[in-house]
């Protein structure tokens, strides 16, 4: 069916005046092709819109079934430029996000809020998973970014942007009551009772995970390694039951759970990064938006 918008702009005309004469002067044209184009619409749609007899003009039923949805066609064809041309400039369409766990009680919610605001139209999905799951998804071309904690593998290096944009210290979680940490003060390792150490397994992260462990070397413990978890939620959880001790990023003391204490240590630990990876060839104006916010907000609240 060749429809064309014009044929729905004189129908819609004819429809508002139920006068072809008024109509034409409307759409300052003559009578004789506007009488033609309602005919070739008719025949077209395979109905009468219009009963014309000599007390004037009147919709048929199928007329009236039109009107609406003619209308609401050319306003849809009205909007198709500025639609088009807010997707160029990245403020409609989709945004897929991943992030890790520990994201989600640091960088993650004010980079949302700024992003919601500058871009109310963008659908953002987001879903929570491991660095490696991130990468394997960012490769193939499943989610357009993802928070997650460096480094980047030789082969991802080759097709991936980063962005670094939050580093932070590690600190301490421990079942709430300790006897070593009824002082004030950052508590050592090497003083605590021997708890043992609940963290990720290291092929979800190694560099995090080695990072914590040479936290307990540089004290001179060697952890005994308990209960293993791929969610900071989850290890905060087994903390807060009893299971043992864990080192977090700082950002995870935001997670506030019954029977769980936080102390910053005494030891100097690494930095935990966090940052955010997309691909290279990634041309989609939203990712683009999203990124020049995100520069921003890193310069503008020092987060790196």
């Amino acid at each position: 069916m060749n429809l064309e918008l014009r044929q729905l702009r004189y129908f819609v005309t004819v429809a508002e005046e139920l006068h072809f004469g008024r109509a034409a002067l409307r759409l300052h044209m003559t009578q004789p092709p506007l009488s033609q184009t309602i005919q070739a619409l008719e025949e077209l749609l395979g109905a009468a819109v219009f009963e014309r007899n000599r007390r004037g003009v009147t919709l048929t039923p199928a007329g009236s079934a039109l009107l609406p949805e003619a209308r609401r066609m050319l306003a849809q064809a009205q909007e198709l430029p500025q639609l088009v041309q807010r997707a160029a400039a990245g403020e409609v369409g989709r945004l897929t996000l991943a992030f890790v766990s520990s994201a989600d009680y640091s960088v993650l919610p004010p980079f949302l809020r700024a992003y919601r605001a500058a871009y109310p139209q963008v659908q953002i999905t987001l879903q929570e998973a491991t660095s490696d799951l991130q990468l394997d998804d960012l490769l193939h071309n499943r989610i357009d970014a993802g928070l997650l904690i460096p480094p980047l593998p030789d082969k991802a290096r080759a097709e991936l942007d980063y962005l670094p944009v939050l580093r932070e210290p590690l600190v301490l979680a421990v079942p709430a009551g300790l006897p070593a940490l009824n002082k004030r003060g950052k508590p050592a390792l090497n003083a605590l009772p021997a708890l043992p150490l609940i963290i990720f397994p290291r092929a979800i992260s190694p560099a995090l995970y080695d990072a914590i462990l040479s936290v307990f070397r540089d004290a001179g413990v060697t952890p005994e390694i308990g209960q293993q978890a791929i969610q900071m939620q989850t290890i905060v959880g087994l903390v807060s039951a009893g299971m043992g001790m864990a080192l977090v990023p700082q950002s995870v003391s935001n997670l506030m759970r019954p029977g769980v204490e936080y102390r910053a240590l005494a030891h100097t630990t690494p930095l935990v990064e966090t940052g955010l990876a997309w691909r290279r060839d990634n041309a989609s104006p939203v990712l683009r938006g999203f990124l020049e916010l995100l520069r921003n907000e890193v310069r503008k609240t020092a987060l790196c």
